[in-house]
């Protein structure tokens, strides 16, 4: 009785320090929060801008991070994940030696999903470049109560939409995460909408977003 005792005390010590060593991080825009830690992985969440999320670790050759929102645990694209660090504010995964964040090994990948994500290319089957990530100003301004860009709070009109649905584009696959206020690479065509000279269309990793045309950047998300 006394050694299970011991045990049991010894264990739930160990797993209290496990949790204190988490990094808590906030999110710099709504974010989502993926069942793996690649762009094409099932959307199984989205960490609203401002919230809190428990960094458990990161994966040293690839931006993601395993979190947890709200007792669900997924995978969250380090750059729009911010910390303290000093005195500052600033994204987490380049910090992430500083902050203290554990380093962690990617999870194996089934064969059969690596093939369905791969099919998420369209008719390369692979990536056509990479998103172009907000300023870091952008992203630290939004954990300090601002938003990630002037056109967060933008909210298309229904036939905007409808369009969309039933006018399907190829989709493509970038690098990165769609968030609004990336950047989509010139190599990527936009589709236009009719009536809507402020707008162009495209499915991004699965995602139907829009794009002002004037800067390509990234300013409505379909979830």
């Amino acid at each position: 009785m006394r050694n299970l005792f011991a045990t049991t005390t010894l264990a739930a010590l160990l797993t209290a320090g496990a949790v204190s060593a988490q990094t808590m991080a906030t999110a710099g825009t709504d974010l989502n929060l993926r069942a793996g830690p690649q762009s094409t992985a099932e959307i199984i969440g989205v960490i609203q801008n401002g919230d809190e999320v428990a960094v458990t670790g990161c994966i040293e050759a690839a931006n993601w991070c395993q979190v947890t929102y709200k007792d669900q645990t997924g995978w969250a694209y380090g750059d729009y994940l911010t910390a303290k660090v000093g005195e500052k504010i600033e994204p987490l995964y380049p910090n992430r030696q500083t902050v203290g964040v554990t380093v962690i090994e990617a999870p194996a990948v089934d064969p059969a999903k690596q093939a369905t994500d791969a099919a998420v290319g369209g008719a390369t089957g692979a990536a056509m470049g990479a998103l172009i990530a907000g300023p870091v100003g952008a992203v630290v301004g939004a954990a300090l109560g601002g938003s990630a860009g002037a056109a967060a709070n933008i909210e298309p009109a229904p036939e905007v939409r409808t369009y969309i649905t039933e006018h399907p584009q190829e989709p493509v696959f970038l690098e990165g995460e769609v968030v609004v206020g990336a950047g989509v690479p010139e190599t990527v065509t936009l589709y236009d909408i009719p009536d809507q000279p402020d707008f162009r269309y495209v499915t991004i990793n699965g995602q139907p977003v829009l794009v002002n045309p004037a800067d390509r950047t990234i300013v409505y998300i379909y979830r």
